[in-house]
């Protein structure tokens, strides 16, 4: 299967690699390019703006994202630019592509909140009503939520 990590350079993305290269062909797609073992090719998110810039894809993972920002340095518009609109770009993509059937998204709760106490939410409403960034007050728009798996 052909996967296409977004964040594949980052924590979760490389430790992810590590398994996933074992039976797949995996391709990344990050701020950063560089060689990664396990990756095929790692294309900037430009590549989503250009016609066959990106091989067949089976698979998304998304994991890209800008968190973590426990002292606040990071503008408003950054970080929802990061956040909520390179999260749109790719699944926009993976809703034109002709080839990719699964989309799996990863996020933290840093995007949230610095901590978490009592109930975990799994239930796609209440996340849009109660959880809002931080940073932009603004939730992930409602298209995406609607094909929310469990």
């Amino acid at each position: 299967m052909n996967i296409l990590i977004t964040g594949v350079h980052g924590f979760v993305g490389s430790n992810l690699v590590k398994y996933l290269a074992k039976e797949n062909t995996i391709y990344g797609l990050d701020i950063v390019q560089p060689q990664k073992d396990g990756v095929m090719c790692t294309f900037s998110w430009d590549a989503l703006d250009v016609e066959n810039g990106l091989p067949e894809i089976d698979a998304i993972i998304h994991l890209a994202g800008m968190a973590h920002d426990t002292r606040n340095k990071s503008a408003a518009d950054v970080y929802f630019k990061v956040n909520t609109g390179l999260t749109q770009k790719i699944f926009d993509w993976y809703m034109a592509s002709p080839t990719a059937k699964k989309f799996v998204f990863f996020s933290t709760v840093k995007s949230a909140a610095d901590r978490v106490k009592g109930e975990f939410l799994t239930d796609p409403q209440k996340l849009h009503r109660q959880r809002r960034s931080r940073k932009t007050g603004l939730a992930v728009p409602v298209k995406y939520l609607r094909f929310w798996i469990p």
